[in-house]
């Protein structure tokens, strides 16, 4: 005789839990965590073109200017636009030796 029911206790561990009841939740807790790291991956912000590194101290003044994507930035940085991005390298603040924005932005020295 079968079992009418899909699910029935016949565990292989006896727990008394029903049939493929773990495996199935596990894969919709991973079909899920996947859909969340999808969605938070088309909805993560846009990375900025130009960032100014802040220094530490009285009104945190800017030390270096890097392009957007730049492995060397520091923790502490704020994202600027081109125009101010352009101000800053010509005011005398440091340009990123890795990431060159001096050379993006056509400023000679």
């Amino acid at each position: 005789m079968t079992c009418r029911l899909t699910w029935h206790d016949c565990s292989p561990c006896g727990c008394g839990t029903p049939c493929g009841y773990s495996i199935d939740t596990k894969i919709a807790a991973l079909q899920k965590r996947e859909a969340e790291q999808e969605h938070g991956q088309k909805n993560r912000p846009q990375e900025p073109d130009w960032i100014v590194e802040l220094g530490i101290g009285n009104g945190r003044p800017p030390i270096e200017v890097h392009a957007g994507g730049c492995y060397a930035a520091g923790k502490r940085r704020r994202p600027v636009p081109r125009d101010e991005a352009r101000r800053l390298l010509t005011s005398g603040v440091r340009a990123c030796t890795h990431c060159k924005p001096n050379a993006h932005l056509r400023i000679l020295d």
